[in-house]
């Protein structure tokens, strides 16, 4: 089945494909690959090959067996527009989602041109939410272009995480803005003047808001766990989801 997540802002975890490789600094230190590595080694079904991409076709139709209305996570440890996963195989995740209306599904990739070219010419089902990862200017900010283009009911920034300051960017067609430091031992910090620029442009554009985590190393630039760093962004605390209201395509 599918799993329950720990991520702050979804519910549950859906993962129809596992694997990956890296591309964009955002991946140096990636938790997927890292826990794919631990389920291996216990011999969890489904990462028989580790971190390799894997279709995993058997658990396609997880999403229908549950009735309650739930918000997934696709592919956490993953990513569904990974260019070896062909598109026959992304339509028929994209079925699924359109044959459970009752659930929201949240589609992250850095493969922003694969994403924009599979959607080209197909209605999104407006359960589905579709973001892009931007950790840095080089990398990151080409990708909202892309996001920006493709016709779905909420478009997303998953902006975790945030290696630098990002300067201005256009949030036009963005209903929502994910942002989170880095955790684990070799985590890169995060500084709050970086986080403060988002937050402003997000104010200005009535943009959602969402602070994840300050990761590994604290506002005040200590490292220390995450547990201990905390979620408060200006001694606040921002779960802002979309208002689906206003989200248009």
């Amino acid at each position: 089945m599918s799993t329950r997540s720990n991520i702050e802002w979804t519910e549950q975890t859906w993962n129809p494909t596992v694997g990956c490789t890296k591309i964009s600094p955002g991946c140096k230190n990636c938790y997927a690959e890292v826990m794919a590595k631990r389920l291996q080694a216990i011999g969890v079904r489904g990462y028989e090959n580790g971190f390799r991409l894997t279709l995993i076709p058997e658990r396609l139709e997880q999403p229908l067996e549950r009735r309650r209305p739930t918000v997934f996570f696709v592919n956490s440890m993953s990513d569904l527009f990974h260019e070896k996963v062909p598109f026959e195989y992304i339509g028929r995740v994209f079925d699924v989602m359109a044959r459970a209306p009752q659930h929201t599904f949240q589609v992250l990739t850095k493969r922003a041109e694969r994403m924009a070219e599979f959607c080209r010419g197909i209605e999104v089902p407006s359960n589905v939410w579709l973001g892009v990862s931007v950790e840095n200017r080089k990398y990151g900010l080409p990708r909202i272009g892309l996001l920006r283009g493709v016709e779905a009911r909420v478009r997303f920034l998953s902006v975790e995480p945030l290696l630098e300051n990002l300067g201005q960017f256009d949030l036009t067609g963005i209903h929502w803005v994910i942002v989170g430091g880095e955790s684990g031992r070799k985590a890169r910090p995060m500084k709050p003047e970086w986080v403060a620029g988002i937050k402003r442009q997000c104010d200005d554009a009535d943009v959602s808001f969402f602070f994840k985590q300050w990761g590994t190393w604290g506002a005040d630039g200590r490292k220390r766990s995450k547990k201990a760093n905390g979620r408060t962004y200006g001694g606040k605390t921002y779960d802002t989801m979309p208002d689906l209201a206003c989200a248009i395509a």
